[in-house]
């Protein structure tokens, strides 16, 4: 009979431990480190053989959401700036909405420096993005690059923690105000999302089935 060896035994119990560390969190935002680790049927003393302790956990779940955000900041394409911001917004909403108590934990307080720090790339992908629209006059210019990027990414992070994302129309609410942050009239915004559908189509189509 063939076993595992014991490095696959632990890299079983990390992912068995990470999973129910999402799992747990989805239904208490607050749960103890007890009660991730029975979720996972591994002891206490498991757990912290791999976590020294709780926020060292989050923080491996904060970075490993950060990767997939800013992959999909590598995926936007759009040469039109306004085009490539709705996109990024509406993608990164559905990705989001998918895992929005996590969503919520990195963007706590007590997380924010380190969440900063993983989504990195995501950051300078808005950066550029606000100064490529600044140049070509499709963003406001009465504001700094980095000061609008700043704003966007504020105002991202409170639309996440403040919006429930299996409401209806949440993913296009998303996407308007960070267009409206850009210096979109709402005018503007609705002739880009009608002829542009499939921007928000995705999420609205996840919202759906959440």
């Amino acid at each position: 009979m063939t076993t595992r060896t014991p490095r696959s035994d632990a890299r079983a119990n990390r992912e068995g431990i990470l999973d129910a560390a999402r799992n747990a969190l989805a239904t208490d935002p607050h749960a103890s480190i007890d009660v991730i680790a029975r979720s996972a049927g591994l002891s206490r003393r498991t757990l912290y053989g791999h976590f020294d302790d709780r926020d060292a956990l989050i923080r491996e779940l904060i970075v490993i959401g950060a990767q997939r955000f800013n992959a999909i900041a590598e995926s936007i394409a759009d040469a039109d700036a306004r085009l490539a911001l709705a996109r990024l917004a509406a993608r990164l909403w559905q990705e989001a909405a998918h895992v929005q108590f996590a969503a919520v934990l990195a963007l706590d307080e007590a997380h924010v420096e380190h969440t900063a720090d993983a989504l990195a790339p995501l950051r300078r992908a808005v950066a550029g993005l606000v100064r490529r629209g600044q140049e070509d006059g499709s963003f406001r210019t009465d504001l700094a690059a980095p000061t609008l990027a700043r704003l966007i990414e504020e105002m991202a992070r409170t639309v996440v923690a403040r919006t429930d994302a299996a409401s209806a129309g949440a993913a296009d609410l998303a996407v308007r105000t960070v267009l409206s942050i850009a210096g979109l009239s709402w005018r503007e915004a609705d002739a880009l999302l009608t002829a542009h559908p499939d921007i928000t189509l995705a999420s609205n189509a996840a919202e759906g089935a959440a």
